[in-house]
């Protein structure tokens, strides 16, 4: 599956735009996570704990979305975007979302 953040692909034509796709999860910051994280809050820094947290959402929220997009049979998705929001204290919500087609042969 093809991945694009643009809306055109140079060398490809779109046969048929099969809709909008979506992929989502919902992930919850763990108790020692969260000491840690104020500890390095006071420090300074990346909080790696949460940089991975999240990119693993990041890449199962993908996940479900190409799985969605092959189910419809498509050969590609456009116009990929992330957007996150809060759920509930302590737990955001990651979404991606875009456009599934098909390319001609």
């Amino acid at each position: 599956m093809k991945l694009y953040s643009t809306g055109e692909v140079v060398g490809e034509e779109i046969e048929t735009s099969l809709g909008l796709v979506r992929g989502n999860t919902i992930r919850a910051r763990g108790f020692g996570r969260d000491i840690l994280a104020g500890l390095r809050n006071l420090i300074g820094g990346e909080i790696k704990d949460y940089t991975e947290m999240l990119n693993d959402a990041r890449d199962e929220a993908i996940d479900r979305m190409v799985k969605e997009a092959e189910e419809m049979g498509a050969d590609g998705i456009l116009e990929v975007r992330f957007t996150t929001s809060q759920t509930m204290g302590g737990a955001a919500e990651i979404l991606a979302y875009g456009t599934a087609v098909k390319f001609e042969e």
